[in-house]
């Protein structure tokens, strides 16, 4: 299901990559660094029919490589679930998907894949798994009771409900 509306450039873009690629990857910054960086996915649900994806606070070349590694990984066959652990993204790590809460999947952190699924599915995007990696120095995530401040600020926990404001 696709709009008759006229693409911008940038929509042409994603549209072009998800065909080509299998995936777009859409790289999103706090100029003032008050926020982690982040990166997500548009088009998994078209390409492996998966949940997007999204990945906090590490390097944008990472992240992308991230994204990408899961792409090849779905497409061989892994299934994007709540604890799914993960091998092969991090060197020396296994990291976790987690299920986005319903109230996590909004514009600000998943702007572009809407936009995509409201074009090709003509739905609301409903599903997004987070990738959560554990700390460097001590395998923990951050969950765990004694992980480290820097691996909990820098993963913002879209997997529980966003606290009213």
């Amino acid at each position: 299901m696709t709009s008759s509306k006229p693409l911008t450039d940038y929509e042409q873009g994603i549209v072009d990559n998800v065909q080509q690629y299998g995936c777009h990857i859409t790289f999103v910054f706090d100029e003032k660094g008050d926020y982690p960086d982040f990166s997500y996915s548009i088009g998994f649900r078209k390409t492996v029919n998966q949940a997007e994806v999204i990945i906090f606070g590490l390097d944008r070349d990472l992240m992308h490589s991230m994204i990408n590694n899961l792409l090849e990984q779905c497409q061989g066959g892994l299934e994007l679930k709540e604890g799914a652990i993960i091998s092969g993204l991090l060197e020396g790590h296994q990291c976790v998907a987690r299920k986005v809460h319903a109230s996590q999947i909004d514009e600000g952190y998943f702007n572009s894949s809407m936009w995509f699924h409201e074009r090709e599915f003509g739905a609301e995007l409903t599903e997004a798994m987070q990738i959560v990696w554990p700390g460097a120095y001590d395998g923990k995530f951050p969950w765990d009771h004694d992980s480290s401040e820097d691996v909990r600020v820098a993963q913002p926990a879209l997997y529980e409900p966003r606290l009213a404001t």
